[in-house]
C-alpha cells in the first residue's frame, strides 16, 4: 500500500484500472457518480476492487449530502450541511446531524466502503466551491452541528475527515477551477481555523484535508502544499496526530504547485500523508511513475472494520426512524429552495 488514492473509469473495472490498483504506491480508490448506477452494480464494483489485491485497499467517496452525494438510489437522500442550522433549532439540528452521520456511515459500510470525506468545516455560504456544504457562518454553531455529525459517524464505526483546513469559506473563487487567494489578516484566518483546533483537541478528527487556497497575509503557498500550514501549524501548534490528505491534485487550485508529479512531491514534502489524483489518468500515471513504488502504512488506519448487512440495516427500527427524519428535512430544504426560486 502506498500514498496515492486514484479513481476508476466507470461502472465496472477495465484492465487499466486493475493494473493501477495493483501498483504498490496505490492506497485505494475514490468513487464518483459515474461509478454508480444502482446498489447491485455498486456491490459488484466493490467486489471487483477488493479482488484486485491481497491487501485491503481504502475505498472512499465524497458523501456529504446535498449536492455532494455520489450515490442516491438505495441511499438516504441527505440534506446539505446548511439545512440543519437554517431549518432547525440548535437542539434539533444537533440530533439530526448525529443521525445523518450515523446514516451515511452505516449505508456506505453496508457496501464495504470505508470512508466518506466528511464533514466540511468551512464557514459561510458565499464561496462557490462550498455554498450549502457549510454548516453555518457562525463558528460556534457550525462546530456544535459538525461535532454531532462526527459523533454519529464514529458511533457507526467510520473515521472522519475534516475539510478544508484552515478554512475555505471566505474566498469566492472555486478551487476546482483556479487557485483562490484569501487576503484577510491572520486574526480572521485563525478564527476560521479554530473549529479545526477545537475538534482536534477533542480527538474528533481522524484525518484532515487542507484547502487549495493561498492565505496571502500568512504564507505564499496554498495550504495543501505549505509546510508552514501542515507542519508548523497543523502538526506542531495544533498537535494533530492523524492523517493529512491532499485535496484532488487535478484541481486547478493545485496547479500553482507545478505539473502533476511536482504537485504530488510538493504535497508530500509539505506534510500530506495521502494524495488524491482523480479525473486525469495521464496525470495519475505521471505521479505513479515519479513515486517509484513508495509505500505507506498510514492509509490502513482509516479502514473500516464494521460489518453491515444492507437488508438488515434498512429493516431496522433505528434506520427507519433516522431515514424518515432526514428525508423530511431534505424535503423541507428542497421546498425552501423552490420558494426562493419562485420569488
Amino acid at each position: 500500500m502506498g500514498p496515492l488514492m486514484i479513481d476508476v473509469q466507470g461502472l465496472v473495472l477495465c484492465d487499466d484500472d486493475r493494473r493501477l490498483l495493483q501498483n504498490n504506491s496505490v492506497a485505494g480508490v475514490i468513487l464518483f457518480g459515474r461509478n454508480f448506477e444502482n446498489p447491485q452494480q455498486l456491490t459488484e464494483l466493490i467486489r471487483e476492487i477488493r479482488a484486485c489485491t491481497a491487501e485491503r485497499l481504502l475505498i472512499t467517496v465524497d458523501h456529504e449530502g446535498g449536492r455532494v452525494q455520489r450515490f442516491k438510489h438505495g441511499f438516504t437522500l441527505l440534506p446539505p450541511a446548511q439545512a440543519y442550522g437554517k431549518l432547525c433549532d440548535l437542539k434539533s439540528a444537533i440530533k439530526l446531524a448525529f443521525d445523518a452521520g450515523w446514516l451515511l456511515a452505516m449505508e456506505l459500510m453496508a457496501f464495504d466502503i470505508d470512508l466518506s470525506f466528511a464533514p466540511v468545516l468551512d464557514l459561510g455560504h458565499d464561496c462557490l466551491a462550498i455554498g450549502s456544504r457549510s454548516f453555518h457562518s457562525d463558528r460556534v454553531i457550525a462546530e456544535k452541528i459538525a461535532s454531532a455529525m462526527i459523533d454519529g459517524m464514529h458511533n457507526a464505526g467510520m473515521k472522519t475527515v475534516g475539510k478544508h483546513f484552515p478554512g475555505h469559506g471566505a474566498v469566492i473563487a472555486d478551487s476546482h477551477k483556479e487557485t483562490p487567494v484569501d487576503n484577510r489578516n491572520q486574526t480572521e484566518v485563525y478564527n476560521d481555523m479554530q473549529i479545526f483546533a477545537d475538534l482536534i483537541k477533542a480527538n474528533k478528527l481522524d484525518a484532515i484535508m487542507p484547502a487549495h487556497v493561498i492565505y496571502s497575509a500568512i504564507d505564499n503557498k496554498p495550504a495543501s502544499g505549505s509546510p508552514f500550514w501542515l507542519k508548523t501549524v497543523l502538526k506542531d501548534k495544533l498537535a494533530f496526530k492523524g492523517i493529512i490528505f491532499s485535496d484532488d491534485l487535478s484541481m486547478e487550485g493545485a496547479a500553482f504547485l507545478g505539473n502533476y508529479a511536482e504537485r504530488a512531491q510538493a504535497a508530500l514534502a509539505a506534510g500530506c500523508d495521502i494524495l488524491l489524483a482523480c479525473n486525469n489518468r495521464e496525470g495519475t500515471l505521471s505521479i505513479l511513475a515519479d513515486l517509484d513504488n513508495i509505500t505507506s502504512e498510514k492509509p490502513k488506519s482509516l479502514l473500516s472494520h464494521t460489518k453491515v448487512d444492507y437488508h438488515t440495516l434498512v429493516n431496522s427500527h433505528e434506520w427507519k426512524i433516522r431515514h424518515q427524519s432526514l428525508t423530511q428535512l431534505n424535503e423541507l430544504w428542497q421546498q425552501s429552495l423552490n420558494q426562493l426560486g419562485n420569488k
